[in-house]
């Protein structure tokens, strides 16, 4: 997996409930051929859940779309259950207190609840 292609993957565990109930349902049913790689991106899942960073060398647009995204999580208690994965992966990784800037991306996710043909 190509790190764009990870970090995606770590914006839609951390931020798209479908998505991390998708990826909790493959791991217990033994489907996820990769399991390190499924650690790493649910330790950056709650990475993006930490504090935004003060000083980033970002957009505006970036980091602002990733505090609604924080905002809108909370709604759905992703940042607990992220942790309680985290847990059950044994992914004991150390989680830093800020979001690294590099991870500040202005990466858009599904939308959530609607059809993609007919915007339903």
């Amino acid at each position: 997996m190509t790190p764009r292609a990870k970090l995606q993957m770590a914006y839609e565990l951390a931020f798209h409930p479908v998505r991390l109930n998708t990826a909790w349902n493959e791991w217990e049913r033994h489907q996820i051929t990769d399991l390190a790689e499924l650690r790493a991106a649910v330790v950056w899942a709650l990475t993006l859940h930490q504090r935004l960073p003060e000083a980033p060398a970002v957009s505006g647009r970036a980091l602002r779309r990733l505090a609604r995204y924080q905002a809108a999580a909370r709604l759905y208690r992703l940042p607990s259950m992220l942790r309680k994965f985290a847990q059950k992966l044994n992914a004991n990784d150390g989680i830093p207190e800020e979001v690294p800037a590099w991870m500040v991306r202005d990466i858009s996710l599904p939308l959530l609840g609607r059809s993609a043909v007919n915007g339903r």
